[in-house]
């Protein structure tokens, strides 16, 4: 496995630069021991010294100005992705909220009916008892007792009771 990477971080070196002398000994020893790899590495050799003799392409007079405009496309694409984010939660949040403080407004509503309806019985209740002016006297309640005692009530029927056991 260390054979097979060593031999590629050599490919990729010679694809850049050539070798150095301690560099070419390893690849040496490296093609020494796979035999079979020797083919391979003398088609990477041609086609890097192949590559190396092409002219380097033009680049066009325009480059930087068209690097640039990539790069701020690429900017206000992702602008434009974070702004529809953006509007996105709120189209979903607005409408949300709205009916979240509609059905929260509405049960304040009629708690504080509720709560004003029961206050008004209560003041009304309050009122009719004060304008009530055939009170009995307190003197009525001390005579209670003798008044129980002059109407009694009748015995318990013992027949039903039984009947109903």
């Amino acid at each position: 496995m260390n054979d097979d990477l060593a031999y590629q971080r050599l490919r990729e070196i010679a694809w850049r630069r050539k070798l150095t002398d301690s560099e070419q000994a390893e690849l040496r020893a490296w093609l020494a021991a796979h035999p079979d790899a020797r083919a391979d590495w003398a088609n990477e050799a041609a086609l890097s010294e192949l590559l190396t003799r092409l002219p380097d392409a033009a680049v066009p007079s325009n480059f930087t100005a068209r690097v640039l405009r990539a790069v701020e496309r690429d900017a206000a694409a992702s602008n434009h992705e974070r702004a529809s984010r953006w509007v996105w939660t709120w189209r979903a949040l607005v409408p949300r909220a709205a009916v979240t403080v509609l059905v929260v407004g509405a049960g304040l509503f009629a708690y504080q009916r509720h709560a004003l309806a029961q206050r008004v019985e209560l003041a009304q209740s309050v009122a009719t008892v004060a304008d009530v002016r055939s009170l009995p006297s307190p003197q009525f309640l001390e005579d209670f007792d003798v008044i129980r005692r002059l109407l009694p009530t009748p015995p318990a029927d013992k027949d039903l009771l039984a009947l109903m056991q």
